[in-house]
Parts: structure tokens; C-alpha cells; sequence
């Protein structure tokens, strides 16, 4: 069986509240990631995406020089523990309407799973 664990991106690329989200998105480039995380106080509060970006600043014709991360991110961050199968994964992104899951392990976000980590080719065996 594969885990959320074996697919997962441990590298947590975060920006702290207060951010703008131009900002965040040169971040996004720059580390070729689709998601940053919003931190507070050294806790995580939330994630921004890149379908967040288009969705709630593009498309809405704001201005994203003069928005904060917080304004557009999504929180909590849905979880997942990193010993989950795929299909309990992919399960919750469905119910919850995401396409990131924080993966937790002691109450601690050690990496997040995005549904492109999903299509990653696995032995159908190991499922």
C-alpha cells in the first residue's frame, strides 16, 4: 500500500502573515511549487495557492501588490496523516473540495500532498 508519506513534499515553503501575494507567487516560481503556507507567530495558519491567485485576486481584478496572504488564503489547512493511503487522501481532497492536504504527524505539518503528487506512477501492486 502506498502512504501519503511516500508521495508527499517534505520541503515546506512558507511566508509569513503580512505577505503580499505578489510576493508569494514569485516564491511559488522561484521554488517551483503550486502552494506556500501562511505562518503566524511560527504556526501555520494557512495555504495560498495558485488556484487561489487566479481565482480570488486575478479574477476578481484586484490588485496583488497591495494584498496580504491571509486576505485570499485558505484555513485551516485540511490534514492528513502521513501513514493514510492514497485513496483515503484523494477521498479528502473530493470531500473537501482541495487540491492540497497538510500531511500530519503529531499534530505537526511535516509536508503537504497535492493532487499532481496523486498522478505520480505507482505499481498497482503496492495499492
Amino acid at each position: 500500500m502506498v502512504t501519503v508519506g511516500q508521495l508527499m513534499k517534505k520541503e515546506l515553503i512558507t511566508v509569513d502573515a503580512g505577505t503580499s501575494v505578489i510576493d508569494a507567487a514569485k516564491l511559488m516560481k522561484t521554488c517551483n511549487v503550486c502552494s506556500v503556507l501562511i505562518a503566524e507567530k511560527g504556526r501555520i495558519i494557512g495555504i495560498v495557492t495558485e488556484s487561489d491567485i487566479v481565482k480570488k485576486v486575478i479574477g476578481s481584478d484586484r490588485g496583488p501588490y497591495f494584498i496580504p496572504v491571509e486576505d485570499i488564503m485558505s484555513a485551516p489547512i485540511v490534514g492528513i496523516e502521513e501513514r493514510s493511503p492514497l485513496t483515503e487522501a484523494a477521498d479528502l481532497m473530493n470531500k473537501h473540495r482541495t487540491r492540497h492536504l497538510g500531511v500530519v504527524k503529531s499534530g505537526s505539518i511535516i509536508g503537504i500532498l497535492s493532487v499532481r503528487d496523486l498522478l505520480q506512477p505507482v505499481s498497482v501492486d503496492e495499492f
